[in-house]
């Protein structure tokens, strides 16, 4: 067997001084048998689905067996379950830059984003009744350009795709809402949260972001950067699982003006009342519903526990030296023209994926995945890798630039 390459010494050494490396054990992670050592899996796409932490299996035969098998319909005062969505919307909150209050937990990301869109196009036509459009990120996840067509169909808005840089130049008096994905998920971009909130606010219109590929993964400063409204999945970095209920974020002096296009009963000020007139309760509550979906609820709050004492800002330095050291073992393994990276090399622009252009990327990465090394694929030709710092480490990375360079060599 050869001598490791210095690269793996270093990632040997970096792993030793990594402060959130002890979280690893916290979380359910593969081997793969057959392989030299048979060594640990290496899982990059927590950006699609963050792995499973260990205390979840045992909180559900907890939630399952005795909260619904004995207590049943007293769970939902005994156990919690009428304030669940509130309870872990403040778990979220500090991973996001929130104060507590602000943060519901509870349908799709997709329902968020159509309640957050409606309801921003109606505030900020509150003060000009003249605002009819709706700007959305022209790089955006599909549906949720699909729900802003919605939304601007059902607003009597204009619907204008726009790219993030160019945003700020867009903006006019008849701007009602913008609809921004803080980091782009096909290329791992890292937008200005900052600078274009301010934009949008001084063209006095609603700011609306997607926080589906930054919370968990960096920094984010809802409160402290303004932010009017915001959404986010929890089954990606924030590890929830799949189908994990999304949240939706109101900032707090806007709540007493959100005026969803989903009332139900679950937001009305006397939810058991059963009144035929709708009174939205006070409170980031009126982002509710209907019933909560109990079951993956509870398991994204046990799974929120792997974040009790670390720091965000932590998390995002790991993140970053996962991401430089893998685009420095890629240059060194990779044969040369074999892959091209399109997210950014600036810390400031760049979320916490990488994504390498790869001709007949499909198969490299069935390949990938084959020889143990977990990554994702987007046509046409696009290999994602996406770094969790909970549980991804540096000997992970070099490992999966060596596999890399052999699969595409």
């Amino acid at each position: 067997m050869s001598e490791p390459s210095e690269l793996a010494v270093r990632a040997e050494k970096l792993d030793a001084a990594d402060e959130l490396a002890a979280k690893r054990a916290e979380f359910v992670l593969d081997t793969v048998s057959g392989h030299a050592d048979d060594a640990a899996g290496v899982y990059l796409d927590g950006n699609s689905l963050g792995a499973l932490p260990a205390a979840v299996p045992g909180r559900m035969e907890d939630v399952v067996r005795r909260q619904w098998g004995s207590l049943r319909i007293r769970s939902w005062d005994e156990s919690g379950w009428w304030t669940a969505p509130e309870r872990i919307g403040d778990r979220i909150a500090p991973l996001v830059g929130a104060a507590p209050g602000q943060i519901v937990v509870g349908d799709s990301t997709s329902v968020n984003v159509f309640k957050a869109l409606v309801a921003a196009v109606r505030m900020a036509r509150e003060t000009d009744a003249g605002r009819d459009e709706i700007v959305v990120d022209a790089t955006t996840f599909p549906t949720d350009g699909y729900i802003a067509g919605s939304a601007a169909r059902m607003t009597g808005s204009t619907l204008r795709p726009v790219a993030p840089a160019e945003v700020p130049g867009a903006l006019s008096g008849r701007t009602a809402a913008v609809l921004l994905n803080h980091v782009d998920y096909r290329t791992g971009r890292l937008h200005d949260l900052p600078a274009l909130t301010a934009a949008v606010h001084a063209a006095g219109a609603v700011a609306v972001w997607d926080l589906c590929h930054s919370a968990g993964a960096l920094p984010v400063g809802l409160d402290e950067h303004g932010v009017d409204l915001a959404v986010g999945c929890t089954y990606k970095y924030l590890n929830g699982g799949p189908g994990s209920p999304a949240y939706l974020y109101v900032r707090r002096e806007l709540q007493d003006r959100f005026d969803s296009p989903l009332p139900g009963w679950n937001s009305h000020a006397e939810p058991f009342g059963m009144r035929s007139d709708y009174e939205a309760a006070p409170g980031v509550v009126r982002g509710r519903v209907g019933t909560p979906d109990i079951l993956s609820m509870l398991a994204l709050e046990a799974a929120l526990e792997v974040w009790d004492g670390v720091s965000i800002d932590a998390v995002r330095a790991k993140s970053l030296a996962l991401t430089d050291f893998f685009l420095e073992c890629v240059r060194a393994y990779v044969q040369p023209g074999r892959v091209e990276s399109l997210t950014p090399v600036a810390h400031g622009e760049r979320g916490s994926q990488i994504s390498l252009r790869c001709a007949d990327a499909g198969e490299a990465m069935k390949r990938l995945i084959a020889a143990g090394v977990v990554g994702d694929f987007r046509p046409p030709d696009v290999l994602r890798f996406g770094f969790t710092p909970l549980y991804v480490g540096f000997a992970d990375v070099e490992r999966a630039a060596r596999v890399l360079a052999e699969v595409v060599a």
